[in-house]
Order: structure tokens, then sequence, then C-alpha cells
């Protein structure tokens, strides 16, 4: 009795074995790799052609089977629901071994399914990137037309959330297409490490590596097998650009949304945009941007999860690794979606420059007037005094800066004179700031000119 109480219970041997299969199959969210899969694939069967594994006959017959699954994919909308398959890989073994016989078997020899899924998955994300960077570049022409619409316009900036110095509204548009260009400079440095190919580093296939390579777009092979088989530096990467470019849009769309807000009444949004859009017309563009800037944690989580997932891997083949793809797909739809979302409603909102002009005007001149007494050999520190008390005495005579008299500034100081009011106009205060990256007219329209220029000489941001 003791030992038949010591045998192991078959009794749902069939249902845990359909449960673990289940946990381990990738093929639901890999599936997205099938048109990149079979493209390798076609490059490696000419690879082992010219190995001498497959004959002529064999190289043409997989061929063409692949690319006879490739239109069928495209033909049938249930071609993914049968047969039951772990992974990509094996959905198109699968296919091809059905439509052409065992012939179709021999495309694995020489690499691993891992082999292949890899070098898929960087195709695959070689492109994906290169589309976030088009869609980030189509923001970027958004915020130049939006800055050209308004070239005029002023709204405040901000110092510690409180009303600052005035700006042109091209400025602030043109600071947002600064950190997009940062955010599309890091992803040509990801698109670099990704354009890596790690199929065939541990064949013992006399394969050129180096050839498929080239029929494949990548720059080059990866140097050494057991790295190869363990990178994933390329999608930690890749999800890091999109958490800060995440980062951006959170920004922008906050900007907006409170710039929209009753209590700013900076901008409208116009007659183009998502709120008036036939398939969100239940959506108000500042619900929308509310999603955006949600939607930034996720890319977060994704990031975090993949530093915890690859911490403490050895080196090797691990199915952990699998996880990372997931991570990436979701990170790359969310970006895509949320920059597209967020073009659309740049390229329709209009400044309301009555507002804005009105709260320039009653914002504070007090760092204008403390430069104008620095610029008079004031020493700071006693003109940052002199300051507050004209600023204290003003508030108390329910006055604005420019609302007092010569006599009363003179009450202060001496070295004030006649000319502080042109120095505290809001044309003065723009046009002071005449350095590189100022906010003086001419400096602001020879950016949006350079910016529209850099846009232009991209030809559409292409690869």
């Amino acid at each position: 009795m003791t030992g038949a109480k010591n045998q192991p219970n078959r009794k749902h041997d069939e249902s845990t074995a359909k449960l673990f299969a289940a946990f381990a199959n990738s093929f639901d969210f890999d599936r997205r790799l099938f048109a990149a899969d079979v493209r390798v694939s076609l490059v490696y069967c000419d690879a082992l052609f010219h190995a001498g594994i497959l004959t002529r006959l064999e190289s043409e017959r997989v061929k063409n089977g692949l690319q006879t699954i490739l239109k069928r994919a495209d033909f049938y909308a249930d071609y993914f629901d049968e047969p039951t398959a772990t992974d990509v890989h094996s959905f198109v073994e699968i296919r091809l071994v059905q439509l052409i016989g065992e012939a179709g078997a021999k495309l694995n020899i020489g690499i691993s399914r891992h082999d292949q899924t890899a070098a898929a998955f960087r195709l695959w994300l070689r492109e994906e990137v290169v589309e976030i960077s088009k869609r980030t570049r189509d923001l970027q022409a958004a915020l130049v037309d939006a800055g050209e619409r308004h070239k005029e316009a002023v709204l405040p900036a901000y110092v510690n959330s409180q009303k600052s110095q005035p700006v042109l509204w091209t400025h602030w548009c043109l600071a947002y297409f600064e950190m997009f260009a940062r955010d599309r400079e890091r992803l040509d440095e990801v698109w670099r490490r990704v354009n890596v190919l790690p199929l065939g580093a541990a064949s013992a296939v006399e394969i050129d590596r180096e050839e498929i390579a080239r029929a494949l777009g990548f720059e080059g092979v990866a140097a050494n097998s057991l790295d190869a088989a363990a990178d994933a530096d390329f999608a930690v990467e890749s999800v890091g650009a999109c958490a800060l470019l995440m980062i951006h849009l959170s920004r922008l769309a906050e900007d907006l949304i409170a710039y929209n807000s009753a209590e700013f009444g900076f901008i409208v949004f116009g007659e183009n945009s998502i709120e008036n859009s036939n398939s969100l017309s239940s959506k108000k563009d500042s619900e929308v941007l509310q999603l955006i800037r949600g939607k930034a944690g996720r890319i977060f989580g994704h990031q975090s999860a993949l530093f915890s997932t690859l911490k403490s891997l050895p080196l090797g083949v691990h199915k952990d690794l699998q996880e990372s793809m997931s991570a990436v797909f979701d990170s790359v739809d969310t970006v895509k979606s949320c920059l597209s979302i967020i073009s659309i409603i740049v390229e329709s909102l209009r400044v309301n420059e009555t507002k804005t002009l009105a709260v320039i005007n009653d914002c504070s001149n007090a760092a204008e007037l403390t430069d104008y007494l620095a610029q008079r050999n004031v020493p700071l520190k006693i003109a940052g005094e002199v300051v507050d008390e004209i600023v204290s005495y003003a508030f108390a005579q329910k006055k604005k800066l420019l609302e007092l008299n010569l006599e009363e500034f003179q009450k202060f100081s001496g070295s004030i004179g006649a000319d502080v009011y042109h120095a505290l106009s809001l044309e003065q205060t723009l046009a002071s700031k005449d350095q590189i990256g100022g906010t003086a007219p001419v400096r602001v329209f020879e950016a949006l000119e350079q910016a529209r220029e850099s846009l232009e000489r991209e030809g559409g941001g292409e690869k």
C-alpha cells in the first residue's frame, strides 16, 4: 500500500500536458513575425543551396512553397488558426511541409529555431524602428507648422509652476521639436545595434553568413555565438528609446491639456482634430491626450520587466527571452499609435492669441527690471533687493510695473531712467534674449526655418 501511495497520479497527465504546452506557447504574439520569418527562410534556403545541402530542385520547391504560404496568409483570414503551432517558425515549417513534403523540413538544417526567430525578430524590429522615427518626424513637422501658423503669438514660460517671462509660441513648439530630434537620434543608434544578424553563428554547415546578412539588409553579423544566442540588449534599448519618447509625448500631452483648459484657454482644438473625427466622435481631444499620458506607464513597466528578466541570466539560450518579444511588441504598438494621435491634434490646434496676450500683460516684469539695473552697474544682489521692494510697492498700489510713473521708480533707485519703459516692454523683453537659442523673434524665426529645412533635407525620413 505504501508503494501504491507513492506512485505518481497519472489521471490528469493529458490536461497537465496541455496546460504546460499552452503556457510555453508564444505563437499568439510572435505570429506577427510571420512575414519576417519567411523572408529569413527564403534567404537561408539560398545559403543551403550554395552550401550543397539542398539541390537546385529542392531549393526551388522550398522557395516557391514559402512564397505560396506568404500569399495564402494574406488571402485567408483564418490561415493562422490551423494547424496548432508553438511559435511562428514551427508554423512556417508545418505549413511548408504540408505544401511541399519533407523537403520543407530540410530548411532547419544548420540552425536552431531560436536562431531563426531571433533573426526574424531583429528584421521586424529594424523596420518598426524606422516607422517610429518616421512618425516622430511627422510630429516634428506638425510642430513646425503649428509654430508657423502663429508666429507672432506669445505665451508665458513657467518657473516653478508660476508665470514667468514671455516667449513666442513658436519657441515653445521648437522646444518639443528638439526633444523629438533627440529621440530620433536615439532610434538611429538603436537601429544600428538591432541591424546585426545572429543567424548561423553556431552552425556546423558551411554557410556564408555575411552573404545572408547582405541579402537581408543587415549591416553585419554577430561575432560570438554565445552572445548571439543570449543577446537581448537591442530589445532593452528599443523599449528604452520608446520609454523616453513616451516621456516627451506625455509632457506635450500635459501641456496641451492644460493650455486647452478653461483656466488657461491658450489653445483650441481644430475642426480636423480627434474630437471631430468620426472614428472617435465620443472622445474629446483632452481625454485622448490623458490616455497618451497614462500609456507612458505601460512602457516604463515593460522596461523594468526586461531589466528584471535579464539581470541574472547566464550565457546561452533561455526561454525567459521569449518574454522580451511581447514587451517590445506592445511598446512599439503603443508608441506608434500615440505618435499618430498627437500629430493629428497638433496639426489642427489654434492659439487663442487674445487670451495669451492678456495673460502676458498680466505677468510681472521683475526679471527684466533686475537685468535693467544690473546693466547699469547696480550689483546684482542690490538690484534684486530693489526690485523686490518695487514689486511689493506696485502690488500694494494695485499696479503693474509698467503702470508706475518714473518718479515712483526713482524713489527706489536713481539708476532708473525713462528708458525703463522700453526695457520692460513685451517687444524688448523678447528681443533682448538674442543669443542662439534665445527668445528674440529673429532667433526664433531662424530656428524655425532651420527646423523646416532639416526635415526637408531628410526627404521623408526614410532610411
